[in-house]
């Protein structure tokens, strides 16, 4: 058995790492065609893209783990069925359990791994990550320069592009106001196209203009004399301005400022955040309710004017629990009364009816805050579980399948991962909105596929036809026969 045990391992541990470097790669693949806008033209170091991406694949590491462990486990198990290995050990007496045995305490690990990692060094990446992200967000570069409008972002210069190329760094229709000199608009210069770059120093910015001229005013205007600009004009085939720049050297934001963001906490932290927030949550809910009440202008008015009518109203003790007929109160007031009271009362309708409005967006916005909270705490014990719940939907399915390699197995995986990340996302869309309880949403993968991984071990380990592939293709072949023969002798008859 130990034997035995250490050749499903070997035979595991080489697929599973080779999967969850290819998830990770692909995963972040996806991150930088989210982010190359922000990364493109910002005269970035390697050393410090190097390091973007570093943080980057950390972060996707909770999700390539389940993804992962689906994949080895089906491609482990696929390898065995497809070289009758699984077979031999299965006649020799051995369980699929017994067999899966090794792979269990593998699994168990990853979970309690993946949830350490999450939990502990997860926060720590993001927070690295995000303050990283905005740095380079905020680096000035030299394609600051958008279409249309002047750009003022550097220093004496006032830049307008009329288009820039779709691919390189071409720009065309361009107008350049120099105001070094603080004489105004006295040097511009007009240019047909040209591109710009930053020395490799980052001291300067290089722009390189093609067919255009440039307007100098010569002479500055002098008080009590006649206001005349004299400029000279220049034209030129290719012109060459280098521009000093100031405070393009990348800075690195300060990490304090993102440490109360939701993915850069703990479990503890979050806790902590989250139990502080829903009780000043709570607090502005009963202070919401307080201030619906009706004021008591109205209703002292109403009471003043059926005291004038009735003598004998005014020793009748109001309380807030006092019951009144209010419409036999209301036909007794004069008609310029009843009006007052018809009016007042649809301004402070429109009054509580604003109140609401505005009370509501807030307290909606502070309880989606809270949800945020909420929701990544659970996501840390979700994605840990999913690795340990992968395991059981992946080795059945690879013993069913019977076929190794990347072929069939990678579609099975990408087809169940893409499903349970569908219903995963569901779950927690419905939860953020409070449609569903938390625990319910963040959870409602879970609920669906456990059950199907403890359905498919069962049946796999007790070598169930119904999950035979074999059986339902001889079925389907008996079925087609069974038509043509019958519509051959149709065609006989």
């Amino acid at each position: 058995m130990k034997r035995l045990h250490l050749f499903v391992l070997r035979t595991f541990l080489g697929p599973f790492f080779m999967t969850f470097f290819i998830c990770v790669f692909v995963l972040l693949m996806q991150f930088l065609w989210k982010y190359i806008d922000d990364m493109v033209g910002k005269g970035l170091e390697w050393g410090i893209v190097a390091e973007l991406l570093l943080y980057a694949s950390f972060a996707l590491i909770p999700m390539a783990f389940p993804l992962a462990m689906l994949l080895a486990s089906i491609m482990t198990f696929g390898n065995l069925g497809e070289n009758y290995e699984l077979v031999a050990i299965k006649a020799s007496g051995i369980s699929l359990f017994k067999i899966m045995r090794p792979l269990i305490v593998v699994a168990l690990a990853l979970t309690m791994f993946a949830f350490y990692f999450s939990n502990n060094i997860l926060p720590k990446t993001n927070l690295k990550f995000g303050a990283l992200l905005v740095s380079v967000k905020q680096q000035k570069p030299e394609m600051v320069i958008s279409e249309g409008v002047f750009t003022n972002e550097i220093d004496g210069y006032s830049i307008k592009v009329d288009r820039k190329a779709s691919k390189g760094n071409m720009m065309y229709g361009l107008m350049i106001y120099n105001h070094t000199k603080n004489s105004g608009n006295a040097n511009v210069t007009v240019a047909d196209s040209g591109f710009m770059k930053i020395s490799e120093d980052k001291k300067y910015m290089i722009m390189t203009l093609f067919d255009g001229q440039s307007a100098t005013n010569t002479k500055p205007n002098q008080r009590g004399k006649k206001r005349t600009f004299p400029f000279r004009r220049e034209r030129f085939s290719k012109q060459t301005i280098t521009i000093p720049l100031e405070g393009f050297d990348f800075q690195r934001t300060d990490e304090n400022r993102l440490r109360n963001a939701y993915k850069m906490m703990n479990l503890t932290q979050l806790e902590h955040r989250e139990d502080s927030m829903y009780s000043d949550y709570q607090v502005r809910v009963r202070r919401f309710a307080a201030s619906m009440n009706y004021p008591n202008p109205l209703t002292q008015m109403v009471l003043n004017q059926t005291q004038t009518v009735d003598s004998l109203k005014k020793e009748t003790l109001f309380t807030p629990d006092t019951l009144v007929n209010f419409d036999e109160i209301y036909h007794t007031l004069d008609e310029h009364i009843q009006n007052e009271v018809i009016n007042m009362a649809i301004g402070q309708a429109r009054t509580n009816h604003q109140t609401i409005n505005q009370n509501l967006h807030e307290l909606y916005n502070q309880k989606k805050s809270i949800n945020k909270l909420t929701m990544e705490k659970h996501k840390k014990f979700t994605w840990s579980i999913a690795c340990f719940i992968f395991f059981f939907i992946g080795a059945p399915l690879g013993a069913i399948i019977r076929k190794g390699g990347l072929g069939m197995p990678v579609v099975v995986s990408i087809l169940m991962f893409i499903t349970y990340y569908m219903v995963s996302i569901t779950g927690e869309k419905f939860a953020r909105e409070d449609m569903w309880v938390m625990a319910n949403g963040m959870w409602f993968s879970t609920y669906i596929f456990l059950p199907l991984g403890i359905f498919l071990t069962y049946k796999s380990a007790n070598d169930s036809a119904l999950l035979n592939l074999e059986t339902y293709q001889l079925k389907l072949k008996r079925l087609f026969g069974f038509l043509f023969k019958s519509k051959d002798k149709k065609d006989k008859s």
